[in-house]
């Protein structure tokens, strides 16, 4: 088991390591191959609210309240104060505040 042996831990942390930093050049790489015509950068502009989304949705779909309403105050800090460290301040605070309240 990888667990129990610390030379097979670090070979598959750095085997990890090397792939996301080849896919992070990967991509620098091939983006600056490509033209970046309106279509590609709207998409390019809608990319953080997807992975927003993608992150937030399947923790509203599971129901939990604390979740839920850790999303709300996270927004409605987004929307009042419009700055992101706000917004996660609010979301974890809320969070933190109703799991400990036993919700």
């Amino acid at each position: 088991m990888i667990a129990n042996d610390p030379i097979g831990f670090a070979a598959v942390l750095a085997a990890m390591s090397a792939a996301v930093y080849l896919m992070r050049v990967g991509g620098y790489w091939l983006i600056g191959r490509l033209p970046i015509g309106p279509r590609v950068h709207r998409m390019l502009d809608a990319l953080p609210g997807a992975v927003i989304a993608a992150t937030v949705v399947p923790i509203l779909a599971q129901g939990s309240i604390s979740a839920t309403l850790a999303v709300g105050a996270a927004a409605a800090a987004m929307f009042v104060a419009r700055n992101d460290f706000a917004a996660v301040l609010a979301g974890v605070a809320v969070a933190a505040l109703t799991r400990a309240m036993g919700l």
